[in-house]
């Protein structure tokens, strides 16, 4: 039923308890394949770069952006490398950018059929001024999103 499953990561140990719950589904079958995404924000780049300095100002941003890529890597490729280690049939890809549109976009781009994440369980008005990716993700898209919530979660409104 579920032959792609994208499990979106932010490197946070609260986003990570999706992972056991996508390795069930992949042992038992029912997934085939795992598609970690993990999406982190653009570089803030200060416009006031000086005149004079040997890189023009599109390198200076392209030299930021880059820096900001291969952090992004970083944690996403080690998290592709414990899965594959494990045998499962596992893809990894970083972007930057705002996360619920890029979840969305992923996910549409590589046809998965189940997304599963963690909510953070924000609530009241952390939610309301930091929004919620998980609800932005589920309000965006045709596939079944599995959340899963943190160890520990407290019941509240």
């Amino acid at each position: 039923m579920y032959k792609k499953i994208l499990v979106p990561l932010d490197g946070s140990k609260l986003a990570e308890c999706a992972l056991p719950h996508v390795e069930k589904l992949a042992k038992s079958g029912i997934a085939k394949e795992i598609v970690l995404l993990r999406v982190c924000e653009s570089p803030s780049i200060i416009a006031d770069y000086p005149e004079g300095k040997n890189k023009t100002w599109d390198k200076h941003v392209e030299r930021m952006t880059t820096n900001a890529q291969q952090q992004c890597d970083l944690y996403i490729y080690d998290v592709e490398k414990s899965l594959k280690d494990k045998g499962f049939k596992v893809k990894a890809e970083s972007r930057l950018g705002k996360p619920a549109e890029e979840i969305v976009d992923c996910a549409n781009k590589n046809e998965v059929d189940l997304i599963v994440m963690a909510s953070h369980g924000r609530s009241g008005v952390s939610r309301w001024a930091y929004g919620s990716v998980a609800d932005k993700v589920l309000r965006s898209i045709c596939v079944p999103v599995l959340l899963v919530k943190a160890p520990g979660c407290v019941v509240g409104f």
